[in-house]
């Protein structure tokens, strides 16, 4: 099968989370949700809306008819949904490729279980090939690359693009990332960062993998 193939059927399996009547389903951003968003439009009648973490992927989800809340009127949220731009095999993630991590890192954080989605070209042995995005404050731009150097990465600044909170994206090149949490903390100290990439503090609980075969393998933290 090819990638999007594979895109496809994960996103479409990830609809076996969605089990509750009257669910809040937290909707994650990139191609590979889009194939969940298309799904969940086709049971939309059974979940009460959903919670997003991008401007692309809430006009895709109120285009079928779903209801998006903000997340502030929602106390609780069962499942979230999203992709990865690379996930190890203790289930940390790079994510941010769509320059929308804040938003997802924040609808991760209240959560109850995390299942990322994923073909099997995103499985890595060790994070830092997929350069890892820093969210920054405009004017702490090269501030906080200088800092990055020093920790031993390569930034480049990811010119022409606005995140949805009004912020710049820098990528970070040439890492070898073998503790993830401890880079991803070290990254957010940096005065400037909003926050980056790294979903390693809390990462995936459960992955739901495609792999080229055709077959879905589940694989749990």
């Amino acid at each position: 099968m090819d990638q999007n193939a594979l895109k496809k059927l994960v996103g479409e399996y990830a609809l076996k989370y969605v089990n509750d009547d009257d669910m809040i389903v937290g909707v994650g951003t990139g191609t590979t949700v889009k194939y969940f968003i298309d799904a969940l439009a086709t049971i939309k009648h059974k979940i009460q809306g959903a919670v997003s973490s991008s401007e692309a992927s809430t006009a895709l989800l109120k285009s079928y008819g779903i209801h998006v809340y903000d997340l502030n009127s929602v106390d609780k949220l069962d499942i979230y949904v999203d992709g990865a731009d690379e996930i190890d095999h203790n289930l940390n993630m790079t994510k941010g490729g769509g320059a929308a991590l804040t938003r997802e890192k924040i609808i991760a954080a209240v959560a109850k279980k995390f299942i990322c989605i994923a073909d099997e070209s995103k499985y890595v042995g060790v994070l830092g090939a997929f350069p890892l995005p820093v969210e920054v404050i405009p004017m702490a731009r090269s501030y906080v690359a200088r800092q990055i150097v020093k920790l031993g990465g390569t930034p480049v600044w990811r010119e022409n693009v606005l995140t949805d909170n009004g912020n710049w994206i820098i990528d970070v090149h040439n890492l070898q990332i073998l503790n993830p949490v401890e880079f991803e903390q070290k990254l957010n100290n940096i005065v400037g960062v909003v926050t980056n990439g790294l979903f390693a503090a809390r990462g995936a609980n459960e992955l739901v993998l495609g792999r080229a075969n055709g077959q879905v393998e589940v694989i749990k933290r």
